[in-house]
């Protein structure tokens, strides 16, 4: 077939040991990744940071529109106001918003409205989704497509790349979330998406047992 315009040929990433290996040495290290909600205030490099979000912006998306902004704080201003926006949006959740099935789905994990570890962890980041382009020379923005599409996998990869630096993570959705961009000074074409604060777990840190769905849960096979 002839080669479309702006085109260059194809490099694929070839692991050690062949595919099995790879995709089984991936699943050795992803396993062990859990959230976290007992956070040292250990620091955290931000070249750290952003190696794992350059991993992030390698996503696929829509028309490769990239509609994602990573917004890393570290400063203990910044974060306390995110805490306390957070906190007054969970208690709401907690006694007005969330339905008696929810509120018993949430008991097992002893979660509540205080969110201390939003100042603990040295970094939060607030991933935005783009509803619009950023403007051009010219002030104008253009569309994107599948931003939720898109964005949801610039996090996943944004997980695996942190946890793969040896940092805990959590993945933190105060709802509604708009007081993230007042906060973080955001335009209105950014859309708060999710807030995860990121770093080493605490020396007493501590997670619920938890089952994962077997294989046969979750694939079907139609060969």
């Amino acid at each position: 077939m002839p080669v479309p315009p702006d085109h260059v040929s194809f490099e694929p990433y070839r692991p050690d040991g062949g595919a099995l290996a790879g995709v089984r040495g991936y699943y050795d290290v992803m396993r062990q990744r859990r959230s976290v909600r007992m956070f040292s205030d250990r620091p955290v490099p931000r070249e750290v940071i952003e190696w794992a979000v350059r991993a992030a912006g390698t996503a696929p998306s829509g028309a490769h529109k990239q509609p994602w902004r990573f917004v890393a704080v570290a400063d203990a201003g910044l974060k306390r106001a995110i805490r306390e926006g957070a906190e007054e949006e969970e208690r709401e959740f907690y006694t007005r918003r969330a339905g008696e099935e929810w509120l018993r789905d949430l008991e097992p994990f002893g979660t509540d409205a205080d969110k201390s570890f939003l100042e603990t962890a040295p970094w939060l980041i607030t991933v935005f989704k783009l509803v619009k382009s950023d403007a051009d020379a010219e002030g104008v923005q253009g569309q994107v497509y599948y931003v939720n599409e898109s964005v949801g996998i610039a996090v996943g990869m944004l997980l695996s790349a942190l946890h793969h630096a040896g940092l805990a993570t959590l993945t933190h959705t105060p709802s509604p979330m708009k007081f993230l961009g007042p906060i973080l000074a955001r335009p209105a074409h950014e859309r708060p998406y999710l807030l995860i604060p990121v770093g080493y777990p605490s020396d007493d840190c501590v997670v619920p047992r938890l089952e994962r769905k077997a294989l046969d849960e979750i694939l079907v096979v139609r060969a």
